[in-house]
């Protein structure tokens, strides 16, 4: 039986890989795409969702635009990283296909969670989701769990201890996070194991369809952006391994472990306070993504975008 699931995302190169790896595996049923700010505008992610569905062929997905910006903080974007376009690369001139819905992102949620429970991968910042918990709290038994890309147990990529999707939203990710619905955090530590070799580019060469040549020159460009700001030989392909864990819990293997969201430091806000080791004596609230199966996470990822190719 596939599992529902619901992504919610801010594209992004990676987060367009998970949107791919959610609609192609048969392990999950996409039920719905929404989009918040955080790697560009929401104007511009809701965009990009909506090409990489019709890139997909994917059109009986709804994708609804979310928050514009954080719950209480300005708004940073990543077009360091990911491009004036937010999916920067490949041009693209034509209208993507697949509409924006008419409903907003909350009302979305809340019409497909309220229809059958579902999970939540969530893969940019909180803010749409601690929205829903806030404000229709009976839906919180619908959703299964949440499994978001983004903290980390170690050094962080916006700061030195904030991983971007908390940093932009940490007041919305300590909402879930201290809501009670089960929670699964893959952080940079796990999603810096997923980096785009060159090996994987020669896979994606050779499927040779359009879509994988699209997929190719967001890798090449998001690259080019890791090794400019910070010297990766190759980048990390963090969103999909969010997705991954819901398609195979075995490729991302997690541990429980006790999770708070630092919100008031003046030099670590956006921190992911993880107690692996229990010095805290809190309980344990989350499950902590701690290493990936390198090999299994690609054979999933470029087995999508083949069969995606061929639809």
């Amino acid at each position: 039986m596939a599992t529902p699931l619901i992504l919610d995302c801010d594209p992004g190169h990676d987060d367009a890989l998970a949107i791919l790896l959610a609609v192609a595996d048969p392990a999950v049923e996409l039920l719905a795409v929404t989009t918040v700010a955080g790697n560009q505008t929401v104007d511009k992610c809701t965009v990009n969702a909506r090409r990489v569905l019709s890139l997909a062929g994917a059109s009986d997905i709804p994708v609804a635009r979310g928050a514009d910006r954080p719950l209480v903080r300005r708004l940073r974007i990543a077009d360091d990283v990911h491009g004036s376009t937010g999916l920067d690369g490949p041009h693209f001139t034509d209208e993507p296909s697949v509409p924006e819905s008419p409903y907003s992102a909350h009302e979305l949620l809340v019409d497909v969670l309220r229809s059958k429970p579902a999970t939540i991968v969530a893969t940019g910042a909180l803010t749409n989701v601690a929205r829903l918990l806030v404000e229709e709290p009976g839906l919180a038994a619908n959703i299964t769990e949440i499994v978001w890309m983004g903290g980390s147990t170690e050094r962080g990529n916006i700061a030195p201890l904030a991983e971007a999707n908390a940093y932009v939203d940490p007041e919305a990710a300590d909402v879930v996070v201290r809501s009670g619905v089960p929670f699964t955090m893959c952080g940079l530590n796990v999603t810096h194991q997923a980096l785009v070799t060159d090996d994987v580019l020669a896979r994606l060469e050779r499927i040779g369809t359009p879509l994988a040549r699209v997929c190719s020159e967001w890798m090449t460009f998001f690259a080019s952006t890791y090794r400019e700001l910070f010297g990766f030989e190759a980048p990390p392909l963090h969103d999909p391994v969010a997705v991954a864990r819901v398609v195979d819990p075995a490729i991302v293997r997690c541990v429980e472990a006790n999770l708070v969201i630092e919100t008031a430091g003046e030099w670590t806000a956006g921190a992911t306070v993880v107690d692996l080791d229990g010095y805290t004596g809190r309980p344990a609230n989350a499950r902590i993504a701690v290493d990936l199966d390198r090999d299994a996470f690609w054979d999933k990822v470029i087995a999508a975008i083949a069969e995606l190719s061929v639809c």
